[in-house]
């Protein structure tokens, strides 16, 4: 972790979209304890995910910077996505 620079360092610390997602998961499925079937649960599931999906425009402060970093550390491996 800390062979990472800060700035990388902040954004795995503060934004880790998967606990996020999983806490919308469990704020969904607490409200509503019974599912009648399993394919009712997984609907329920799936429209979670498209309204936190929705959310998932945030730009982070200096991403160019980040991003340079990034592709530093990781050759070849981040260039195919962009």
């Amino acid at each position: 972790f800390f062979k990472f620079p800060s700035e990388i360092r902040k954004i795995m610390y503060t934004t880790n979209a998967i606990e996020s997602l999983h806490r919308q998961f469990r704020k969904v499925t607490k409200t509503k304890s019974v599912f009648p079937s399993d394919q009712a649960l997984e609907k329920m599931l799936y429209l979670a995910s498209q309204n936190v999906i929705k959310k998932w425009t945030q730009r982070y402060r200096n991403w160019d910077n980040i991003l340079n970093q990034l592709m530093l550390l990781f050759e070849g491996r981040i260039e195919p996505y962009l």
